[in-house]
């Protein structure tokens, strides 16, 4: 078949597969996006109904370029292409079973009517049960909001006893387990009373709705064929949910990467991947993606000899026709700044050989570690952007204006009515809870808001009440948006960047049939990054990426720099307490390793300046290479030293002393 001949063998197999159940183990950079639209294609092409698959993966991004894909290729083959109107089961484990949660609403107890809370709104919600129930004024400090929903989001995702939860993720908390009990018992009677879900319901009560075997049944039957992208970063729930769909197996498709398993602190389990072939009888099928088309043979030379030290694992070993003659880089340096100093030079240097600065990338374990890095970019005038940053729905004002219309949506969202209340001038918090408890006890909350005469001494509350009636969609964002740009200007300095994020809320706003679905959608895949505050630099078009590597995963750039390969980073100090911690953090030195096309860099720092350390206070710590780079791995690297360049003695006499804060005073008389 024409439309196959460019896949390689493995791929072939792979697409070609029959009903039986299938997982693809897809190494990085083996083209498992093309593999797996192949497949659909291929399904489609032997006359499947596209109406009965079911296509998950971990972004809306990622699913919109799957279509992509399968639509080009039927394309050419069939002539007709099948994109997102025809696919209409392809998005996000949770935006599926959001779509399915609300179509089953009569029959599972819930509102049609229910909103969905993002991680802010839930903690804030969190936080008023955390008050309700008087915790906050413990003596012995009781965990923060965002912390009970953390243990509070772990143990749902996981399925593990609270106890379990605490001891192994959260021991400083384990003297609340008790109160931390009644603490989510009233956090779900709030949300019930309140009629919204957050994100972790989505999950939780699909899994509740597939333990029934007549739903199980019923939802089972609605696709023919059901294909999961990123396995290896599912947890407990998503597994339940998917043996529950295709309990024999019969038309399911995974794929993913043990090797790259890396969100363990979203509850994500690598055991889900591993353990898939023996859930069924017989075991399902499982095809290698080993031809890795992104790095150069040393490259993934170096990576293979890392994660082949994994202690569970399914055996592959990357290969490639790019060969190379350049090793990986392990650059021992005397310290962090040095590295910093280093890596300027180095980005600089790739830059003069026509390597843009945007083909480049420096990647880290956490956020903190690039700190030396950015004051040094800074100083030499490199521009450059940091992912892992502000989120678009963290940003206050996009915050503010998605508030106005999940309260118009549900104006029993209590967590939405004591932001928006607040946002008029003179409305205290007092106040809006007076205002909240009143429409709790009404039959049709905004008609009791409409007739409220406004509270003494607030200001625009009729213009509240009128942007508050129902109107059409997509109008009613940008009259929404009318409506808040006043309090912008009243509430912001920066008031026209963030007028800039707003305008880009409503553009994408008037691509949604309904305002609930445009909430549902950019709730739970929301932009990346505000315009105002992603980093991007505004005067330049190239600039340097710098990135944590749990938002590097999936990206590719020529040249990658890891900072601080050594033991106390890679592994992170918190990831050496168990067996599977530590083995999550060589994947992510693996990850890492397996983003650089032609340059890879590894730099070992070998003292670090810590603060606040013991009763000695500053000091220098030394450091040794990261564990999982062990001595006979050595030869797969080209290892040097790297010290900055001596600067000669200065030409002339030491200075004397000036008093410059005279001088300072003296400018202002």
């Amino acid at each position: 078949m024409g439309y196959l001949q460019n896949l390689n063998e493995a791929q072939r197999q792979a697409v070609e597969h029959g009903m039986e159940p299938l997982l693809i183990i897809a190494g990085a950079g083996s083209g498992k996006t093309n593999t797996l639209a192949h497949r659909v294609a291929h399904l489609l092409k032997q006359g499947a109904d596209p109406r009965r698959i079911l296509l998950m993966t971990f972004s809306r991004r990622a699913a919109s370029e799957l279509t992509r894909r399968v639509s080009r290729i039927t394309e050419s083959v069939m002539g007709t292409g099948y994109g997102a109107e025809a696919l209409a089961w392809a998005g996000t484990f949770h935006g599926i079973g959001a779509r399915l949660l609300r179509d089953l609403t009569p029959q599972i107890g819930l509102n049609p009517e229910f909103t969905i809370h993002d991680r802010e709104d839930s903690a804030d919600l969190m936080n008023l049960c955390r008050h309700e129930l008087g915790f906050s004024k413990a003596q012995t400090r009781f965990p923060a909001k965002g912390t009970c929903l953390a243990i509070y989001s772990r143990a749902v995702n996981s399925g593990a006893p609270l106890s379990e939860v605490l001891i192994d993720h959260f021991p400083w908390c384990a003297m609340w387990e008790a109160e931390l009990k009644r603490l989510f018992g009233a956090y779900v009677a709030a949300k019930q009373a309140q009629n919204v879900l957050d994100y972790d319901d989505l999950l939780l009560a699909w899994a509740q709705v597939m333990d029934d075997p007549g739903f199980a049944a019923h939802i089972g039957a609605l696709w023919d064929h059901v294909l999961i992208d990123e396995y290896q970063d599912t947890n407990r729930l998503q597994s339940r949910i998917l043996l529950a769909l295709k309990p024999e197996g019969r038309g399911l498709t995974v794929v993913g990467d043990d090797a790259q398993s890396i969100y363990a602190f979203r509850a994500a389990t690598v055991r889900n991947i591993l353990d898939f072939p023996t859930a069924f009888t017989p075991p399902a099928r499982v095809v290698m993606l080993e031809r890795n088309y992104r790095s150069t043979q040393p490259i993934l030379t170096a990576a293979n000899a890392v994660i082949a030290r994994a202690s569970e694992r399914f055996t592959k070993d990357l290969w490639s026709d790019r060969a190379s003659v350049e090793k990986p880089r392990l650059v021992n340096l005397p310290n962090e700044a040095d590295q910093a100093r280093f890596i300027a030079d180095q980005v600089l240097v790739n830059r003069e050989t026509g390597m843009s600065l945007k083909q480049q990338a420096v990647l880290f374990r956490t956020s903190s570690h690039s700190g030396q890095l950015e004051i040094e970019l800074t100083r030499r005038n490199i521009p450059f952007v940091k992912f892992g940053g502000l989120k678009f729905l963290d940003a206050a004002h996009v915050k503010d204006l998605l508030t106005l219309l999940r309260f118009a949506q549900n104006p029993r969202d209590r967590v939405a009515g004591f932001r928006l209340l607040q946002l008029l001038p003179g409305l205290g918090p007092g106040t809006a809870a007076k205002v909240l408890d009143r429409l709790a006890a009404a039959p049709d909350p905004l008609a009791a808001l409409a007739q409220m005469p406004a509270p003494a001494k607030v200001t625009g509350w009729d213009e509240l009440i009128a942007v508050l009636r129902p109107c059409g969609w997509p109008e009613a964002l940008g009259r929404a948006r009318l409506w808040y740009e006043p309090h912008l200007e009243r509430i912001h300095e920066d008031a026209e960047f963030r007028r800039a994020d707003l305008l880009q809320l409503e553009q994408i706003a008037s691509a949604y049939p309904t305002r609930e679905k445009f909430l549902t959608d950019v709730t739970l895949d929301p932009p990346e990054a505000t315009s105002a505050e992603a980093g991007v630099p505004l005067k330049d078009e190239d600039y340097l990426i710098l990135s944590t590597i749990h938002s590097a995963k999936g990206q590719e750039w020529k040249a990658v720099f890891v900072l601080n390969v050594v033991d106390g980073c890679i592994p992170s100090d918190l990831g050496t307490g168990q067996t599977a911690d530590l083995e999550e953090e060589r994947r992510l030195l693996y990850v890492a390793m397996t983003r650089a096309k032609d340059q890879l860099t590894l730099g070992v720092p070998l003292r670090f300046y810590v603060t606040q350390q013991t009763k000695r206070g500053d000091r220098h710590l030394f450091a040794a290479r990261t564990r999982f780079i062990t001595s006979d791995m050595l030869e797969h690297f080209d290892v040097t030293r790297w010290a900055p360049p001596i600067v000669g003695e200065a030409a002339s006499p030491a200075p004397g002393r000036v008093d410059i804060r005279a001088s300072m005073r003296d400018m202002w008389g």
